[in-house]
This record gives C-alpha cells, structure tokens and sequence, in this order.
C-alpha cells in the first residue's frame, strides 16, 4: 500500500501568515526552521508564475536566463521581505520585482535575439512551403521579431505568456497586476499594432 504524499510545511496557510512567521524573531534552531519553512512555502508557491513571467519578458529562447531571474528575484524578496507591508497581495509584489529584475536583464548589452521566433504570436499552423514560402516565411518572422521588440514591455509579455505560454487571462491579469479586461485590450491593442506594423514592413495580409 502506497504512503499518502505529505504535504509541504505550511501549504494550508495563506500568503500573509507565511510572510509574518518568516520575519518573526526567535533564535531557537526550531524556530529558524520553521521560519525557513514559511519562506519555502512562498518559494514553492510561486516559483512557476515567477519563471513564467520573466520568459514572457525576455523571450521563449532564454528559458536560462529567465531561471536566473526567479532564482534572483527569491532571493531579493528574502532580503526585503520586510519592507513587505500588505498594502498589496504578497503575489502582485513578487511580480513586480519580477518584471523589473527581468528587465534589468533584458537591457544589457550582452542581450540577444533569440533564435526562437515570434511567429506563433501572429501565424496559424501551415501545410508544407516550398523555397519560396519558406523564404517569406523567415522574412516574416524576422520582422514579426522586431515588430514586438518596438511593442511596450506590458504589451510583450501579455502576448507571449497568452500565446506562448498559454496562460488564462484571468492568471495574465493576476502576474501583471492589471485586471482582466485591461488585459484583454493590451491583446487586442498588440496585434491590432503587430498587424499595421507588419503592412508597413509589406506583409498586409488583410
């Protein structure tokens, strides 16, 4: 008979308790323990929007750089956990170290295109191209590229963690702290601009 999987310390406790019982002073060994074991929880809790988020920010080729980001991003959050005052969601501040870590990161000089296009932000699966389709095609990709390089960062990432990524609107509205229907009209800004940036650039496919 197989053991019931055990849960992590904390995992039933919100967000707020974590936070307290991490910055709680004490020096007894236990006491750091379960204080280590409350920043785990957050840790845990948030890992996976926290890398999604920095991918959707610098690019689905840089899934390294992006686990660099949340590693750093963890560790920020550590040391400043207590300038963390509850004005907001424990959630809408980690993301917003994140999206400025991930900034930070995309802005220096060794930065660079990805080899991974951009192209299912705009193209629909096709049937098989000859030379000359195949041509187009990466010249079009070339400049969907850097048609959302020129898109605000906001408009970026909603894009790429939607249609990338596949995250729900709902989840995009909560790692962008932004809600829903602001959400919806970033997308529907973003490929409306994608769409006449790409006709100026002569691929018009309306």
């Amino acid at each position: 008979m197989s053991a019931k999987p055990t849960l992590a310390p904390f995992a039933d406790q919100g967000d707020e308790w974590l936070v307290a019982r991490a910055l709680e002073a004490g020096e007894a060994t236990a006491f750091e323990k379960e204080k280590e074991a409350a920043f785990a929880e957050l840790v845990r809790r948030y890992r996976d929007p926290v890398f999604r988020l920095a991918v959707s920010i610098l690019g689905q080729g840089f899934t390294l750089e992006a686990e660099d980001v949340a590693q750093e991003v963890f560790v920020r959050a550590h040391q400043a956990l207590g300038s963390f005052r509850g004005e907001s969601k424990f959630g809408s501040w980690i993301y917003r170290i994140t999206f400025h870590q991930a900034l930070n990161v995309k802005a220096r000089a060794r930065y660079r295109t990805p080899h991974v296009s951009d192209e299912a932000l705009t193209e629909k699966p096709s049937l098989e191209r000859g030379p000359y389709e195949r041509l187009q095609n990466e010249r079009r990709e070339k400049a969907v590229q850097a048609c959302v390089a020129e898109l605000p960062e906001v408009y970026q990432s909603a894009l790429r963690l939607h249609y990338w990524l596949g995250v729900s609107m709902s989840e995009i509205a909560t790692l962008l702290d932004t809600p829903e229907n602001t959400i919806k009209s970033y997308l529907h800004r973003a490929r409306k601009l994608l769409q006449t940036m790409l006709a100026e650039r002569g691929f018009d496919e309306r």
